[in-house]
């Protein structure tokens, strides 16, 4: 099992009762594979940075989870084909422990870097005088 999160871009003229199906049949679908849900977080109503299908506000959720690679496939394929997602995006979450501010962070410092040694111009290149 991996864990996964999606940015889910809904209609915003749907109503709340369609928007609860859509992330309900989500929800469903993940349990119904094997897979664990951990969390789902509603953003509500946000600008677009361009519109898409004509609308320029979206419903945001983000959606958090644990399931195989096929079961997300599965995920998507229905996202796509259902009206009312103007976009959706997975991708796989990264561990706690992995993700650590910078602050957290050892500073690394980088090797002193040595100036390149200046080249001679060419020859034919410099005037003479004549």
């Amino acid at each position: 099992m991996n864990p996964y999160e999606i940015m889910l871009l809904l209609d915003p003229e749907l109503a709340d009762e369609r928007q609860n199906e859509i992330l309900a049949r989500a929800r469903g679908l993940v349990d119904q594979r094997g897979g664990t849900w951990q969390n789902q977080d509603a953003w509500g109503r946000r600008k677009l940075a361009f519109e898409i299908d004509h609308k320029g506000e979206a419903a945001y959720h983000l959606l958090q989870f644990d399931c195989d690679a096929e079961t997300l496939e599965e995920l998507t394929r229905v996202l796509k084909i259902t009206d009312g997602v103007l976009r959706h995006m997975a991708v796989r979450r990264l561990d706690a422990a992995a993700t650590t501010s910078q602050r957290e962070r050892p500073a690394r410092e980088a090797p002193p870097r040595e100036a390149p040694p200046r080249a001679a111009p060419p020859r034919d290149a410099v005037p003479t005088a004549e």
